[in-house]
Order: C-alpha cells, then sequence, then structure tokens
C-alpha cells in the first residue's frame, strides 16, 4: 500500500479527537481496538474543553482537502475522506452541543448520522392496530390483549441462558457458511439490569464480544431470535469481526479501530442489525425458532409470532415521534409517556424505561439510527441489481464503510418505505 504521511497523520488526530469525547461523556467511545497508547496519551491530557473538541473538528475537515488522494486500492482514496468528513461533522455537532450550544433535534440528529427525520403518520399506527386486532382475536381491549400475548410469551429466567445459547449457536453455525469468520471468534453473553436497552454488543477486539442482554425487560419468546441476530450474528458481532479482519488487518485503515456514539457508521450497524433475522433466515422465521425452542422443551407459535411482528413493524416510528416530541415539540414527559403506551399497546413502567433511554443525554437521538437505519438498508437490499443475492448485498454492509447519503443515492425514492422494527439495542 502507497504510504500516505498525510493521511496517517490526520487519521491518527481523529482517532485521538473521538477518544477525547469519552472523557467528556463515559461510553461516547463504543469500541476501540486501535493502539493502546493513544487511548494513555489522551488519558494523560488535561481535561478536554468541548467547544475546542468542535473546533478541532472543524479543522481536521478543511485539513482532508490538503490531504493526497490515492487509488481505491492504494492509500487514501476520496471513499475514505467522505467517511472521515461526515464523522467529523458529527463530532463537531457533539462538541457543541457539550459546550451547551442551543441545537435543534432534526438538526442534531442529521448531523449526526447523516438522515433527515420527521414524524410518522398516526394512521399508519391506526391501520397497524387494526392489523393485530385481527391477529390478536378474541374479546377486551386490544393493549389488554397484547398484554397477555406478551405475559404468556415471557422467558423464565431459569431458561433465559439456555435460549440464548441455543438461538446463537443456530444463528453462529449459518452465518459462518455465509460470511467466514475467524476460528478464534467468541460471543460472552452477559444478563445485566438496570440499563436503558433491552441488549448491547461491547466488541472487545480481536473477535471477541460481550453481550450484556437486560433482564429488567422481560424478554419474549418472539423476540429473542432478533435480539441474538441483532447483537451477534449476523449482527453488530459479526459486523465488528468483518471490518476488523477486512478493514483494519487487510487494508490498513485505522480510522476502523474506533466505534462513536452517534455518528453515521451507528445508523449502518443498526440498520444492518435490524435486518440481521431477515438477512439470515428470512420468512419462515417464526417456524424455524419453534423448532430451536422444542428442542428446549418449550412451545413456541411461530406462525402467530410472525404475523405479530409483521404487524408491529409498522409502529417503530413512534419511538422516534416520541422523541421529536420531547425534545423538538417540547412536550411534557407524561404525555410521550402517555403516547407511547397508546401506540406501542405497552404499560407505564414500559412506556417510562423507554424514555429513559430517549431523555439520556448520550442516547437521546439515537432512536433515529434503528428506525432510519432499518428503513434506509432494507430499501437498499431490496434495490439490489438483477443477479445479485440478497445475501451478497448485505455482506456489502458487513464489509464495506458506507454512508447513509451514500445509500440514499443508490436507493428508491423514500415513498413507499418499509417500516422498521422496534430496537433490540
Amino acid at each position: 500500500m502507497k504510504e500516505n504521511r498525510h493521511a496517517d497523520t490526520l487519521i491518527r488526530e481523529y482517532l485521538m479527537l473521538g477518544l477525547r469525547f469519552d472523557r467528556i461523556q463515559a461510553g461516547y467511545v463504543d469500541a476501540f481496538t486501535g493502539d493502546p497508547a493513544l487511548r494513555r496519551a489522551v488519558a494523560d491530557e488535561p481535561a478536554p474543553e468541548p467547544a475546542e473538541l468542535a473546533r478541532r473538528a472543524e479543522r481536521l475537515i478543511e485539513q482532508l482537502s490538503d490531504v493526497p488522494r490515492c487509488g481505491a486500492d492504494s492509500g487514501f482514496d476520496q471513499d475514505r475522506a467522505d467517511y472521515l468528513a461526515a464523522h467529523l461533522r458529527a463530532l463537531a455537532c457533539a462538541g457543541r452541543k457539550f459546550a451547551g450550544a442551543q441545537i435543534g433535534f432534526v438538526d442534531e440528529v442529521r448531523d449526526y448520522f447523516d438522515v433527515e427525520i420527521a414524524k410518522g403518520d398516526v394512521e399508519t399506527y391506526r391501520q397497524a392496530h387494526n392489523r393485530l386486532d385481527e391477529v390478536l382475536d378474541g374479546g377486551g381491549p386490544l393493549a389488554e390483549r397484547m398484554a397477555a400475548y406478551r405475559a404468556a410469551e415471557e422467558i423464565s429466567p431459569q431458561r433465559l441462558a439456555d435460549c440464548i445459547e441455543a438461538f446463537s449457536s443456530a444463528l453462529r453455525d449459518r452465518v459462518r457458511a455465509e460470511y467466514p469468520l475467524p476460528e478464534s471468534e467468541t460471543v460472552e453473553y452477559q444478563v445485566v439490569t438496570d440499563k436503558p436497552w433491552s441488549g448491547f454488543n461491547y466488541y472487545r477486539g480481536d473477535y471477541r464480544s460481550t453481550v450484556a442482554v437486560n433482564a429488567d425487560v422481560k424478554q419474549q419468546m418472539s423476540h429473542l431470535p432478533r435480539l441474538v441476530a441483532h447483537e451477534s450474528y449476523p449482527g453488530h458481532h459479526t459486523e465488528h469481526c468483518r471490518k476488523e479482519a477486512g478493514l483494519v488487518r487487510h487494508a490498513g485503515q485505522a480510522e476502523h479501530t474506533i466505534f462513536l456514539v452517534n455518528t453515521p457508521q451507528c445508523l449502518i450497524a443498526e440498520g444492518l442489525a435490524e435486518l440481521a433475522l431477515h438477512a439470515a433466515i428470512g420468512p419462515g422465521w417464526g417456524a424455524w425458532a419453534a423448532d430451536i425452542y422444542a428442542d428446549l422443551g418449550l412451545r413456541f407459535d411461530g406462525e402467530r409470532a410472525e404475523a405479530v411482528s409483521e404487524a408491529s413493524a409498522a409502529l417503530a416510528g413512534v419511538r422516534q415521534d416520541a422523541a421529536l416530541m420531547l425534545h423538538d415539540e417540547h412536550r411534557e414527559a407524561d404525555t410521550v409517556a402517555d403516547f407511547l403506551q397508546r401506540w406501542l399497546l405497552v404499560g407505564d413502567a414500559r412506556a417510562r424505561q423507554m424514555l429513559q433511554f430517549l431523555s439520556s443525554p448520550l442516547w437521546r437521538a439515537y432512536t433515529s439510527t434503528y428506525v432510519e437505519g432499518y428503513r434506509l438498508l432494507r430499501c437498499w437490499l431490496d434495490a439490489r441489481p438483477a443477479g445479485v443475492s440478497r445475501t451478497a448485498r448485505f455482506g456489502r454492509l458487513l464489509d464495506e464503510p458506507l454512508l447513509p447519503s451514500a445509500l440514499r443515492t443508490a436507493g428508491p425514492p423514500d415513498s413507499g418505505r418499509p417500516q422498521a422494527p422496534g430496537p433490540a439495542g
């Protein structure tokens, strides 16, 4: 590979800038697998000033124009420059936010994730309720029937670990056949509490992940296969492994040794993870899951679960609407909680837990990565050229550093966009 000292210096500055944000807000660096000396150097610096970090991000964007461009297979090309510029814009916005600047929520989401958002259509949610009313036949209010359905699907804490391992093993075998992974790759599962999410992948580097599953969220039989696919195979863990092997170790692109919250890479990552079960299993996942549960001595109505999931998918935008109500319209928390309860057919406790996620200084904008990420990537996946399989198209998401804006130009218009499922975490 052709040497490009200008690029190497700029990328090193980008990595150190990202690490400095973790000193302002713990958790801003979701994963860092690069040179430990950089983390130590940042830890030894004086406490960073958010406004200065924003200015530094803007200066690095300007300096990108001075970096010599080389061919796509040697050194630093325009795609790498565009990738860095988009992520530096996100960091500049974050720096201004941390410094106290008043930034509109829609603008914040655009700068973070390279996507424009707007509130959904309540009529779409009404139609989803009508479909659920048909699927969950019987008397009584729909919210009560949904609550009863969810309660019947709850996995007992004593069986949760066995179920997680069974789905992880089944998905791992299938995914490794389509997307080869290093023999040393591993996922360790932990059950945790007091978290604002359902599940979370902590990528440790060297093809190792720890996946935390939140026991405070009652894990349901129909949700667990998607959660495992989302966090592990072929979701976050698989993406991290493939990009560490390809982009970092083979191509030497050190910018991919850091994964930063509230940047465009998150929208791509969550979008592909929301598509993970669709990519790995596709239609008929309910029957596939029923067989795995049967081996564990558990009964699962896969056909009904698939119908409920399909109907509920149109409600995913409710969470983004709630974020807009909270941060753009400045509605009261109780009003937003009522909105969540009404359209997502959940109780007050679950709505309040969602509000915890939507109110977090670190995570408040993050819901858009699930909603818009799924919509964008599903359209792009479905719009694949003739002769390109779904497996091959999804593999590009796992392997390439794609930007949301680039995928939009390659996909169909926004009209008729598929609705996203709810976030797994």
